[in-house]
């Protein structure tokens, strides 16, 4: 099943993923003090999924924010929540492999969860040069992984809201993955762990420099509402690395 299929499943239910651990304690304010200060600047959040990044950067004081993804669907919840409490965020669908020409380039690029879905090296590549090519010269591109030293048979995240299995499948990449969120049902999504090389090589062959690899930290309120051993497994075997590059 294709990324598109499985997001057009998944939907509303996306938004749902914030709400656990993982993703209130350690991801999104990760990934968020990655990024830092947006204010006055363009962002192109590619794979935007139900728009939580974009909205959130516009609040933020971005000048302009454009999400794209391949799922009508989540785009479709993007423009719904849009409507709902109108930020002035734009989203359309689009394929990052098959990326069209945008009309502008922007600041900062996005891309959470989005080259793991590349099946082989040389879209992992056209990917990348097409995020480049929609940067601003010196502008930076923030990705979010699953971590490539993650450790199957090592702790898991189960305690944080989510489980990574692998499936027995090898892609060109790296070995295919399936990460269950687990809400209320839970949400089950397949994809890649590329391994390091791969994404730095690809990342290099588009044209980005300053490739760098970033932890994420547990913040002080992660800490206080669940005490510091509840957050051993995450610091044995991390589950999710940050990228940093330039244009």
């Amino acid at each position: 099943m294709s990324a598109q299929q499985q997001y057009d499943q998944i939907g509303e239910a996306y938004e749902g993923f914030k709400a656990l651990p993982l993703e209130q304690y350690v991801v999104v304010p990760s990934f968020l003090a990655l990024v830092g200060d947006v204010a006055g600047k363009s962002v192109l959040d590619l794979a935007s999924g139900t728009g939580f990044y974009s909205r959130e950067f516009k609040r933020r004081g971005a000048a302009d924010v454009l999400g794209i993804d391949v799922s009508g669907e989540m785009v479709s919840v993007s423009q719904q929540l849009e409507e709902r409490d109108p930020l002035g965020v734009r989203y359309e669908v689009g394929d990052v492999a098959e990326l069209r020409p945008l009309a502008q380039r922007f600041d900062i690029g996005l891309a959470v969860q989005l080259l793991n879905y590349a099946q082989d090296i040389a879209t992992t590549e056209r990917m990348c040069r097409n995020a480049h090519r929609s940067l601003k010269p010196g502008g930076e591109f923030f990705l979010l992984n699953q971590s490539p030293d993650f450790r199957f048979d090592g702790p898991t995240p189960e305690k944080y809201g989510f489980l990574s299995v692998p499936t027995g499948q090898e892609a060109e990449t790296g070995p295919q993955v399936r990460t269950t969120a687990l809400l209320d049902p839970p949400v089950s999504f397949v994809a890649n762990r590329p391994r390091r090389e791969v994404y730095e090589k690809s990342l290099e062959a588009a044209g980005f420099s300053e490739v760098a690899w970033v932890p994420l930290t547990v913040t002080e309120a992660g800490l206080r509402e669940f005490g510091a051993d509840f957050w051993a497994d995450f610091h044995a075997n991390p589950p999710l690395e940050m990228l940093r590059c330039r244009a």
